[in-house]
């Protein structure tokens, strides 16, 4: 990797001071400052000072010009033999071996890198800051994309287990790299290749004073970027909490149809946490059907109106995850951490919709605040739901998540979905296949144009990994592939997005074959001024209807599971001894075999027909619980790994329940009956009876 000079300026951890010579302030933006704001919640309470635009270049189909036009959905978007090359421009064209270079960005005037994200890149990549004529990054696209710093001899220095936790969060990088007058950013590659990436710029006004990254900088900011990734990695214990006021308790009781105002607060104050806990005879049902409504400064219409799980962003039911704004615990404890300002007031109502007495507890931290009537925010979160509807790979739309007219900062988004689609893999019954489009300021073409919606929740390949990171997470993700209740987050921390006059934020429901049925809610959480109007309309009953998995779903064999004939686990199984059927929506036919072995070296034998010579591959679809042990397998006596390479499976996983296709090496076989025989390989500790469900088996026919 090739790398420009940059003049060292040494830093302590609360203290930048400006370089000498370098004609820079002390109040300039630097590498230290940008990490800084990655944890720094207070920021966003107010509109940036010093203003910036966010903007995205991304490998979107380029045929997409028109809204609502005929290209409007286009979808070639980085797989390779694209219509249009997918770059600002084509700088070279593709020699004799196909590679040519492109144009993924040039802007002039000052800014910083604040987001990197990629399924996968091929090619080199090249990045040139303040028209310098060597690059400050030369090498594999894929380690920019992916891990930005990691080529530089400076990161030594620093926790690289932390980083990969913190700073670089799934497929995305969040390594800010400021720039103070241009940043450019070439790709040398093969268009035939995968070439998927985003990269999202803040773009200051002229004359903002910022310090250009450089490599030496991981080093001289050494203790800040530790001490900022620490708070990322666990902000539950070490995210710095400015607040010296004592806690307020939350104790209520609410009976069917009523509502109670639990906290009330004079101004100016901010909310620096809440946290609460709700306890019902079905507490899933409690946590959809339970209203938050937080009124600031005597709004009629509360600025958040959320039913309380998915306010927390991991609904519906309790999934435990962690991340910077919001935590929720497997104890039902569910954390917020955005601070919420407020001028005169703030009251918290809790409005019981359902047919059930909910039990809540909880807390509040005030925080003294300094409200500007010119630039404090009010938070708000309102959210929306569709039910019935009919996604699609043909009739494509926009579903809107915030149209609003007004000043703010749009700070975070959350999809909350039940996928009632039938095909068994993600590819299938993937519901994401739709771009972000965010229009800011009365744009004509969204500023930020995605590139599916796994890649704007920093995830690819409709991975149904249950995952999550300080700004992003799929915390919930039934199975098998994508099917079920799936929730994903993702908190713009150090990429918010600033509006002045109003924001437009769609995201496309753009499925992998038509399904009818599903329900898709969400909230766009952002900070405004008094003043701003959106499209949002109250909660009716209906939105809160309850919502279950169809009962006795049975898996299609298409798509992904083409060429497959599917049996129930049941069918197949040669003995029943220790086994049992248990019943429930998630599984096939609403019902799973349950085998209890006793001892490690325990086996269950199941009987496969094939019923043609031919090369196989074997799916075990198998439930991952709290309760669940190891396994091996054989397969006509003879052991056989998954595709993977593991040579056993794992199905404990702690709160949750999961249901997951495991598939195994393929193999020729022949006609007839074959044996794949399970061996119990023993449980963590503390299960005192460890279970292995088998939902359903799948033979597939590989084609040649």
């Amino acid at each position: 990797m090739k790398k420009s000079l940059a003049i060292l300026c040494l830093s302590s951890l609360l203290v930048i001071p400006a370089c000498r010579g370098t004609g820079v302030p002390d109040s300039a933006i630097t590498t230290a400052t940008l990490f800084r704001e990655m944890a720094d919640l207070h920021f966003l309470t107010s509109f940036p000072d010093p203003p910036f635009r966010t903007v995205q270049f991304s490998s979107y189909d380029h045929r997409s010009r028109v809204p609502g036009g005929p290209d409007w959905f286009a979808n070639s978007d980085g797989f390779g033999g694209e219509p249009i090359p997918n770059f600002e421009q084509v700088l070279s064209e593709p020699n004799e071996d196909g590679i040519g270079e492109y144009l993924i960005a040039d802007v002039e005037g000052p800014g910083a890198i604040v987001r990197l994200w990629s399924a996968a890149i091929s090619g080199e990549i090249r990045l040139y800051l303040d028209g310098e004529p060597d690059p400050v990054f030369d090498g594999p696209a894929l380690d920019f994309f992916h891990r930005t710093l990691d080529g530089y001899p400076e990161i030594e220095g620093l926790d690289r287990e932390r980083l990969e936790k913190t700073v670089y969060q799934r497929d995305a990088s969040y390594a800010p790299i400021p720039f103070s007058r241009r940043m450019r950013l070439e790709w040398t590659g093969d268009l035939e290749a995968i070439h998927f990436y985003q990269v999202q710029v803040r773009l200051y006004a002229s004359g903002t004073q910022i310090r250009t990254f450089s490599p030496q900088d991981l080093a001289a900011y050494a203790e800040t970027i530790d001490e900022v990734a620490q708070a990322l990695a666990d902000p539950d214990e070490r995210l710095d909490v400015r607040s010296r006021e004592e806690t307020q308790a939350i104790v209520a009781v609410l009976e069917p149809g009523t509502s109670q105002k639990i906290i009330s607060l004079e101004g100016p104050k901010a909310l620096e946490r809440l946290s609460l806990k709700l306890e019902a005879q079905d507490l899933d049902r409690a946590l959809r059907q339970t209203l938050l409504h937080i009124h600031f400064d005597g709004h009629p219409w509360g600025q958040v109106q959320s039913p309380v799980g998915d306010f927390f962003g991991a609904a519906p039911g309790i999934n435990p995850y962690r991340s910077l704004p919001f935590s929720v615990f497997p104890d039902g404890t569910m954390v917020c951490r955005f601070v919420m300002p407020f001028a005169r007031s703030m009251t918290i109502h809790l409005e019981n919709r359902g047919d059930q007495a909910v039990s809540v507890r909880g807390e509040i931290l005030p925080l003294p605040f300094e409200w500007d009537e010119g630039s404090s925010l009010h938070f708000r979160a309102r959210w929306r739901t569709d039910h019935e509807l009919i996604a699609s790979n043909r009739d494509v739309q926009d579903l809107p998540f915030l149209l609003a007219h007004g000043r703010g900062l749009y700070v975070g988004t959350t999809s909350i979905l039940l996928n009632p689609n039938q095909v068994p893999t993600p590819y299938g019954n993937w519901w994401g296949e739709g771009d972000e489009k965010v229009f800011v300021d009365d744009e004509a073409q969204p500023s930020i144009f995605g590139t599916g919606s796994e890649d704007y929740y920093n995830y690819s390949w409709s991975s149904p990994d249950i995952f999550f990171f300080p700004y992003c997470g799929q915390p919930r993700n039934d199975g098998p592939g994508n099917r079920g209740f799936v929730s994903n987050y993702r908190w713009h921390i150090l990429d918010p997005i600033p509006f002045t006059r109003n924001i437009r934020f769609f995201m496309e429901l753009y499925s992998h074959e038509r399904t009818p049925g599903l329900s898709y809610a969400r909230i766009a959480y952002h900070y405004a001024r008094p003043g701003i109007t959106d499209d949002h309309q109250a909660i009716m009953p209906e939105d809160l209807r309850p919502l279950e998995l169809p009962d006795g779903w049975q898996p299609a064999a298409r798509m992904g599971a083409r060429n497959s004939v599917i049996h129930p686990a049941e069918d197949l199984v040669k003995e029943r001894k220790n086994t049992e059927s248990r019943r429930g929506r998630l599984w096939a036919g609403g019902k799973i075999l349950i085998w209890k072995p006793r001892v490690p070296g325990e086996t269950k034998a199941f009987e496969l027909p094939i019923e043609d010579n031919g090369t196989y591959r074997i799916h075990i679809s198998a439930a991952l619980t709290p309760q669940s042990g190891r396994f091996a397998m054989r397969l006509d006596g003879e052991a056989i790994t998954l595709r993977s390479q593991q040579e056993h499976v794992d199905l404990y996983r702690p709160f949750r329940i999961l249901l997951r296709n495991f598939a195994l090496q393929d193999r020729e076989l022949a006609q007839g009956r074959h044996t794949l025989m399970l061996e119990y390989l023993g449980a963590p500790p503390g299960i005192e009876q460890a279970e292995i469900g088998i939902d359903f088996i799948w033979i597939q026919k590989i084609e040649p």
